[in-house]
């Protein structure tokens, strides 16, 4: 793995960050002495420097960077982005304010306490979807194989580019970097491996303006070291259910064998046992052009009790989650949509922790963002739609700890299966019958 400054090895390839120069190595005496050229310490060494080709990139606290960009009184100041209210969530805290305690979904009332000086700001939708499409442009030059995962980071494929270009990823990449710092202002954190799943850990572990590099000889040595909830679908919930068997290092469920975690776990043990190991054959899709998946229902007659809500609502799920099984797509943002006798239109969205394409789990959401809208206002219409579209290889995984939620969504895969087979009426849920 790569750490910028440590001793490098003489015999690895090794690439000036500011200068883009490949150099010599210098030995182990003389790593602090600043590259000639550019007169700069930012080296990366590796022995598979030349040869990796998946990354992940990632702004670095991307609102709060490009506030302080569009405003230099900010630059030395914390700052905190985020809903301001009583009730209001810490969307991006920059690294001064990170240091006082402060971190993303954190609740801001807290986040006041722990750093009472930060300057807080409404979050800028628009500006930051502005800064984002440039920086996916310098991305969409280099490879088509570029996969957004939100507004801020995309895994990137440079698999048969190098003939293109005339040079490997690693060069690329820290060429772009150093572009988007210079042309647009904002700062980025890459990690190049031989697979997404350390492509991502990776680009996490030297922020800001890191770059890490995990090679496929070291990955297992790489991962042992890190603690479970390093591997994605491992909440807290989960961790601590793991923790209770004993189980809190990526290195203890190396050194189990696979047959035992799927006694104990089922599915998820086998995969915790893969990604424990290093092995991620999910691809890398490029974006999809579709936004979000949606269906709507107007009423002849305005309705405003909840049951009658959720009947509808129900079907909206079971339309929704039909549409994103054909596109093969999961999604993230759940919203829910009503307008009310006078054409008001309210809106409520929340988003959960890995992407779904499940009815059942469409509906559970959006009948809890209903609850507190059900307060006796008629409504002349309701809706529920998908969006921030993720990999559908992350969705749905199976929770150890809420079972009941896993057996609903296998029941749910089965009674898709005998659909596909007898025919779309052959079984429907009790919540379908009117």
């Amino acid at each position: 793995m790569t750490k910028e400054m440590e001793p490098l090895d003489e015999n690895q390839p090794t690439l000036c960050r500011d200068c883009m120069t490949e150099i010599a190595p210098p030995s182990a005496k003389q790593t602090s002495t600043p590259h000639q050229d550019c007169n700069h310490n930012r080296l990366l060494s590796h022995a598979e420097l030349r040869t990796l080709s998946i990354a992940h990139v990632d702004c670095d606290a991307f609102y709060a960077t490009v506030e302080k960009r569009d405003n230099p009184e900010l630059t030395k100041k914390p700052l905190i982005i985020g809903g301001g209210g009583q009730r209001g969530v810490v969307s991006t805290a920059c690294y001064i304010a990170r240091m006082n305690g402060v971190h993303s979904a954190m609740p801001m009332f807290k986040a006041r306490k722990l750093c009472p000086d930060a300057v807080i700001l409404p979050p800028n939708m628009k500006k930051y979807s502005k800064v984002s499409k440039e920086i996916r442009s310098k991305m969409l030059s280099l490879t088509p194989l570029v996969e957004p995962i939100s507004i801020d980071e995309a895994f990137m494929d440079f698999s048969g580019t190098e003939r293109l270009h005339g040079t490997y990823a690693a060069k690329l990449l820290a060429n772009m970097a150093k572009e988007i710092e210079a042309e647009i202002g904002i700062t980025v954190s890459i990690g190049l491996a031989p697979n997404k799943f350390l492509a991502k850990i990776a680009s996490d572990m030297n922020k800001p303006r890191g770059f890490t590099i995990v090679g496929e000889q070291e990955k297992q040595e790489f991962l042992a070291s890190l603690p479970i909830t390093k591997i994605y679908g491992i909440g807290k919930k989960t961790a601590a259910r793991m923790n209770k068997d004993g189980l809190s290092m990526i290195s203890q469920i190396q050194t189990m064998d696979a047959s035992i975690l799927a006694k104990r776990y089922g599915e998820v043990g086998l995969r915790l046992h893969r990604l424990a190991m290093g092995d991620d054959t999910r691809p890398i899709k490029s974006k999809r052009e579709t936004k979000s998946i949606s269906s709507e229902r107007t009423f002849r007659k305005d309705i405003n009790i909840r049951e009658d809500l959720e009947k509808l609502l129900w079907k909206l799920a079971e339309n929704v989650s039909l549409e994103l099984k054909t596109k093969q797509m999961a999604g993230k943002t759940i919203t829910l949509k009503l307008k009310t006798s006078t054409h008001r239109i309210i809106t409520r969205s929340r988003t959960i922790d890995q992407p779904t394409q499940l009815a059942e789990t469409l509906f559970e959401v959006g009948a809890d963002l209903l609850k507190p809208l059900s307060d006796g206002t008629p409504y002349r219409l309701i809706g529920l739609g998908v969006s921030q579209f993720g990999n559908l290889e992350d969705a749905d995984i199976p929770d150890l700890i809420e079972p009941e939620r896993t057996k609903k969504a296998e029941i749910e895969k089965t009674m898709d299966s005998l659909r596909k087979k007898f025919g779309k009426s052959t079984i429907i849920k009790g919540r379908s019958i009117e």
